[in-house]
């Protein structure tokens, strides 16, 4: 398999899938990255935690409607090109 821009794509597509279905309860407050853990101060900074995981929410709210469809384009173009 060649390093090609479509095999880039389609890396970048299944990494946001992961990030997609991380679920909180179960993934990652056991972890210790659950809603309640990143809380600071008013004017603080938000350090990368906090930042990591305003992504991963950003990510699961506004991706999943284009997902499904990025996803099926995707599973027609391998279907008809291998």
């Amino acid at each position: 398999m060649a390093f090609t821009l479509y095999s880039l794509l389609e890396a970048a597509l299944l990494v946001v899938n992961a990030i997609a279905v991380l679920h909180e309860e179960r993934f990652l407050r056991q972890v210790g990255w659950g809603t309640d853990q990143g809380i600071g101060g008013f004017g603080e900074e938000p350090g990368i935690k906090a930042q990591l995981m305003n992504l991963i929410r950003s990510i699961r709210t506004v991706m999943r409607v284009p997902l499904i469809a990025v996803n099926s384009l995707t599973i027609v173009l391998l279907l008809l090109f291998g």
